[in-house]
């Protein structure tokens, strides 16, 4: 994934671990047996895992309170050790973004230069001993030196032009931050000490708002979260090579680039899907493949009846034939009537209309193409906003109601919720693998070939983990009374969501991966074909395809000689002779070869 350039240090260190990472890396080799597979706890403390690392996280959501204190705590360390004071060290801090070591290093590289820079005088420029009254240095007037005030320079202001520069400056935006003298030839800062002593509280306010902002927004590690009205910020800690982070709003983003989460496609992948999507390119692809142009006037126009002739609309009002676009003049029984053109006909036989419909044909083909993708992106983009409303549901209503029906407490009823958040995150990752489908190079058989053959492989697999959560969960939710076979549901749920989260980990790391197993011959560079590759994707966690149409709890077979489980759809071991995830036996079936 490309960073971008004012991407932090932390950009050097180690892959981070977020919600696709594992220390599982996909193996294409013909020997994998599937003797590896591994079922996740689904058990866990926090359901939110589900949307996050399975290992540490990478970045540390912070709440106002948190930057509030983590801002106090710079301000206290560099006042501290440059024996300066806080109004100081927290313009020195702005200065260099919130960063703690570069005021050290520049502070004590050079001390003078730093204090120049930042406006932070030693002694005053200007001193007026002895006098009672000062003029000041806007309005001109005399005033006693209460009604007086200075910044560390001594250039004498009254109270009222201070009270007016600070409140114009500040309802102009953050740049009050940097306030300075208000002489032309000063650069003396000016603290949050003099602002709280002149300003009305609401200046105040504003100004501890920007200040507390900047800590943010000037700090290369954080972010604010870019959900609307969600007031927390992301800092990233470590790491390079996955950016998705999940808000405690629940909004999932980029750090990237502050889109939101699209793991596997990269953020140059997703801007120009998004610009694509907004753009008016697509307006005159359609206007091309759909209208033609006014022999006369130029303007396009769209035919919207089956007669052949046209008439432009007023003032131009030219009347023509949509076939050669000849004037309709010239056109009768002898030409074909109204419903054909024995011109058009003879004109397209010695080539006359190649070019043009030629680039009508390829602007009708684009527009299809994107049309297809476009579609498919905002069906799931709508399935996973419904899947959400059914979470939220599901936890505020669903939950307790089941809870009273099957006599269980509602923290066995935890796997419901992580099948809900499983559905949430695959349906966001299956919407932006239609965008990496679109820019996929169309020249790229081998690869096309089998990135669609992954794709609906996941989609399937979804689709059945969708329909388990949402229907079958509604036969327990209209019982009556406790139901026999609810922990069935409840062993068949829990590894449908185990199944459909490793299929599409593995989904991921191979689109990221650029298919690169897949070469751009037509084969496979570490398997013999893309069946045997998507076996090994099925290989840490999917369903194998079904190599035999017969009935029976096990005889569905993986390419690679693993079987599912027709209970659970568990992945098992083709050494095992019955699920090792709901015990069902594996009866009935002839043991087969991978190849």
């Amino acid at each position: 994934m490309d960073s971008e350039d004012d991407m932090h240090d932390a950009n050097d260190a180690e892959s981070p671990g977020d919600y696709y990472s594992d220390d599982t890396a996909l193996d294409y080799s013909d020997n994998d047996d599937g003797g590896d597979y591994v079922f996740l706890d689904n058990d866990t403390d926090d359901s939110d895992n589900v949307f996050v690392s399975r290992q540490q996280k990478n970045y540390v959501v912070l709440k106002e309170a948190d930057i509030r204190q983590r801002q106090e705590d710079d301000i206290t360390t560099v006042s501290t050790v440059l024996s300066i004071s806080r109004v100081a060290a927290s313009i020195l801090l702005r200065h260099y973004h919130w960063s703690v070591s570069n005021v050290h290093e520049a502070w004590f590289a050079d001390e003078d230069g730093v204090r120049k820079a930042v406006g932070l005088l030693e002694r005053p420029v200007v001193q007026f001993q002895n006098a009672k009254e000062l003029t000041c240095g806007i309005c001109f007037e005399s005033y006693p030196l209460e009604r007086i005030s200075s910044a560390a320079c001594g250039h004498p202001f009254c109270s009222a032009c201070w009270r007016a520069y600070m409140s114009t400056s500040i309802d102009g935006g953050p740049g009050c931050l940097m306030l300075r003298c208000p002489d032309p030839s000063c650069g003396a800062a000016v603290g949050q000490d003099m602002i709280n002593l002149l300003v009305s509280n609401d200046d105040k306010e504003k100004y501890a708002h920007y200040l507390l902002r900047s800590y943010i927004e000037d700090n290369r590690k954080t972010k604010w979260c870019p959900a609307p009205g969600c007031e927390y910020a992301v800092e990233f800690v470590a790491g390079s090579g996955g950016y998705d982070v999940s808000c405690l709003c629940s909004y999932g983003f980029c750090w990237n680039c502050t889109e939101e989460a699209h793991r596997p496609v990269d953020c140059v992948t997703v801007a120009k899907w998004i610009l694509k999507n907004s753009a008016e390119s697509e307006n005159m692809n359609w206007i091309l493949a759909n209208s033609k142009p006014c022999p006369k006037c130029k303007r396009p126009i769209e035919k919207n009846q089956g007669c052949m002739h046209m008439t432009c609309t007023p003032p131009c009002k030219f009347e023509f034939c949509w076939l050669c676009l000849g004037p309709w003049s010239d056109h009768g029984e002898r030409t074909g009537g109204f419903y054909a053109c024995n011109r058009y006909e003879a004109a397209k036989q010695e080539g006359a209309y190649d070019e043009t419909e030629r680039r009508r044909e390829m602007a009708k083909n684009s527009l299809e193409r994107y049309t297809h993708y476009y579609e498919r992106w905002a069906t799931n983009q709508s399935s996973r906003q419904k899947a959400l409303a059914d979470l939220h549901q599901m936890q505020t209503v669903h939950l307790e109601k089941l809870s009273d029906k099957q006599s269980q407490p509602e923290s066995q009823l935890k796997f419901i919720t992580e099948a809900w958040l499983q559905i949430v995150e695959c349906r966001r990752v299956l919407k932006w693998t239609y965008a990496y489908g679109y820019y996929l190079p169309e020249n790229e058989h081998a690869k096309r070939q089998f990135f669609e053959y992954l794709q609906g492989e996941a989609e399937a697999g979804l689709e059945r983990l969708h329909q388990c959560a949402e229907k079958d969960l509604q036969a327990y939710l209209n019982a009556e009374g406790p139901s026999n076979d609810f922990n069935d549901f409840r062993t068949k749920l829990a590894g449908l969501t185990s199944v459909t989260r490793n299929y599409f980990e593995n989904l991921v790391r191979v689109l990221e991966n650029g298919l690169s197993d897949v070469d751009s011959h037509g084969g496979c560079s570490k398997a013999t074909s893309s069946k045997s590759s998507a076996a090994a994707v099925k290989g840490k966690g999917g369903r194998g395809k079904t190599s035999s149409r017969a009935g029976g709890p096990s005889r569905n077979l993986d390419d690679a000689g693993g079987w599912s489980c027709d209970q659970c759809t568990y992945m098992n071991a083709r050494s095992t002779t019955s699920c090792e995830m709901c015990h069902q036996s594996r009866s009935g079936f002839t043991q087969q070869s991978a190849f």
